[in-house]
């Protein structure tokens, strides 16, 4: 699998190529995370948006399909004692509806073959009034990701769909989410970040 081959130098990657995003958006997902919070956590990669939702919240379950990934996410979160970290298909989560006051799929919905029914089961296991949260780089102008893309692709990754800001607020739209705010976390590779509170 792609992942678990790269997952020991991902983080170096992305704090060479894209490091202002990489640490600012584990900082802005953190914000929307409270004290009594149980937080479920997709494609947590390496950990590096875990590091930041772990000291904000009760609970965290750091969840990724990919064995080289959570062996990372183990190494990153080592210090935090809140945290479990569980391998898991986010189209198929093996848990009760309404479990999570939070939930957060980062930098994965353009990997996906269906990203509508991932966000389904996202859904599916957030409490009522609870908030999804779902980061994912977008293109910025001047074509810069697309080189990065393009580099990635070569090396194996199976990029579905790429979005830029407008595509990406209609992606939501077209899955039928209207409350949904959003923000970008600017840099090389900006990202941005959809927060549905569900109704």
């Amino acid at each position: 699998m792609f992942w678990d081959k790269v997952s020991g130098l991902y983080d170096f990657f992305e704090t060479v190529y894209n490091g202002k995003v990489y640490r600012n958006l584990g900082e802005r997902v953190a914000e929307e995370i409270e004290q009594d919070d149980i937080v479920l956590e997709c494609a947590c990669g390496t950990g590096a948006i875990s590091k930041y939702i772990a000291p904000k919240c009760k609970q965290l379950t750091a969840t990724d399909f990919s064995k080289g990934m959570l062996k990372q996410t183990s190494k990153n979160c080592r210090k935090y004692h809140n945290i479990k970290i569980r391998r898991a298909d986010m189209t198929n989560l093996k848990c009760r509806d309404n479990r999570f006051d939070k939930v957060v799929a980062g930098n994965v919905i353009h990997l996906l073959e269906d990203p509508y029914a991932a966000l389904k089961e996202l859904e599916r296991v957030c409490k009522t009034g609870g908030k999804i949260i779902v980061p994912t780089y977008i293109n910025a102008s001047g074509g810069v990701n697309q080189k990065a893309v393009r580099l990635l692709a070569l090396a194996g990754a199976n990029f579905k769909r790429q979005f830029d800001m407008e595509s990406y607020k209609k992606f939501f739209i077209d899955a039928g989410y209207k409350n949904v705010a959003y923000c970008v976390v600017s840099g090389r590779m900006p990202c941005a970040v959809a927060i549905i509170t569900k109704q």
